[in-house]
């Protein structure tokens, strides 16, 4: 029904920057929010930041002031800038998504991308 399709995950040198987008298609009512999440080897998902459909923000305190997210609600598409960026960013970053999306009512569900790897190293 929903498909979340990230990009922009690389190999980037310490204090580099890269720039994640992920789009959502499908059956979509409206996004209430979108964000990203990131899962270094051997830790626990954590989140990195948080959009609502009216611009609303939630950063983790260990990229506040480095990364910047942002949408484009007519394209259904959520971005994450990364700056400054450290090799304790290095994880696999996952694209989040709250979506109502067009059933026989509408019906809010959670959706996850599939995932892009970010490794940062000199």
């Amino acid at each position: 029904q929903v498909q979340l399709v990230e990009s922009g995950g690389g190999l980037v040198q310490p204090g580099g920057s890269l720039r994640l987008s992920c789009a959502a298609s499908g059956s979509i009512f409206s996004i209430y929010v979108m964000g990203w999440y990131r899962q270094a080897p051997g830790k626990q998902r954590e989140l990195v930041a948080s959009m609502t459909n009216v611009g609303n923000t939630n950063y983790a305190d260990s990229v506040k002031g480095r990364f910047t997210i942002s949408r484009d609600n007519a394209k259904n598409t959520v971005y994450l800038q990364m700056n400054s960026l450290k090799p304790e960013d290095t994880a696999v970053y996952y694209c989040n998504a709250l979506i109502g999306i067009k059933e026989e009512i509408i019906t809010t569900k959670n959706y996850w991308g599939q995932g892009t790897p970010v490794t940062v190293s000199s």
